[in-house]
């Protein structure tokens, strides 16, 4: 069942922009114990999108009232939340669209991460690149599609997880997780700034890494970098954080960061 502007219901009109254009944004959270793990990330992740793509959504308290109210009621789940545009205006035109929509859903926490954070992942190189669009980059906005086809790619192969680049050849993300690794006391993670999503587990890491006085570089780089590397990880709001044991070919023993940071993303 799914929570739309506050009521219980399973239905969208057939013209709201989210079906129509994914004209809007989204967050995924991780329920513990009744609470929303960074909420005040969630939030704020959305209401930058908001900003970026111009929907004029504000009833900011009315959403994490119930966020916070959903979440309530749940020992351990994943919380889906859509701002949608809404309905109105003709073809792209979004200027008479002057009621978002907000959705909320629940599901059953993936009961694999569990097993990643002892084993380590795997992580392939996808065919599947993607565009170059600063005005969308960094945003979890709902035009997916790259994501589909890459994950469409990735249920064929033998990978936990595929790194994905964008159109120039340079790293960019995996298909659901962002991307970190160490070389020696340096860390790195790929710019987010003209293609991938911003998590907010990403921003977690960074800050927290900045807080102990780590220097966190964003850097564009092929994947020849994770051949220089001592170790490497990944993260969403989700997981939230998972050790990698081998990346394309080459193999990582080290958890020296992934140890020292999981406390932390808890």
């Amino acid at each position: 069942m799914f929570l739309i502007n506050g009521a219980y219901q399973t239905h969208l009109p057939a013209n709201d922009r989210s079906i129509q254009f994914g004209d809007g944004c989204f967050t995924t959270a991780r329920i513990v114990a009744g609470e929303i793990r960074f909420l005040s990330l969630h939030i704020a992740r959305l209401q930058q999108a908001c900003q970026r793509l111009f929907i004029p959504f504000t009833q900011w308290q009315t959403l994490e009232t119930e966020m916070t109210e959903v979440a309530r009621s749940q020992d351990y789940a994943v919380l889906k939340v859509i701002i949608s545009r809404g309905s109105g205006g003709r073809g792209y035109n979004p200027t008479q669209c002057d009621n978002p929509v907000r959705i909320m859903s629940v599901s059953r926490f993936p009961d694999f991460y569990a097993e990643w954070k002892n084993t380590g992942v795997t992580l392939g190189l996808s065919s599947v690149r993607m565009g170059i669009n600063p005005s969308l980059a960094g945003i979890k906005h709902l035009n997916r599609l790259e994501q589909v086809l890459i994950r469409a790619e990735l249920e064929q192969a033998n990978q936990h997880e595929t790194i994905v680049l964008d159109s120039d050849g340079m790293m960019v993300e995996c298909c659901a997780a962002n991307l970190f690794w160490r070389e020696g006391e340096a860390v790195y993670t790929p710019y987010v700034d003209r293609s991938g999503v911003n998590g907010t587990m990403r921003q977690h890491i960074m800050a927290e890494l900045t807080r102990q006085g780590r220097v966190v570089r964003q850097i564009r780089a092929t994947p020849d970098a994770l051949l220089h590397a001592d170790e490497a990880f990944i993260c969403n709001a989700l997981m939230p954080i998972i050790p990698v044991r081998q990346a394309i070919a080459t193999r990582y023993t080290s958890r020296e960061l992934y140890s020292f940071l999981a406390p932390l993303c808890e």
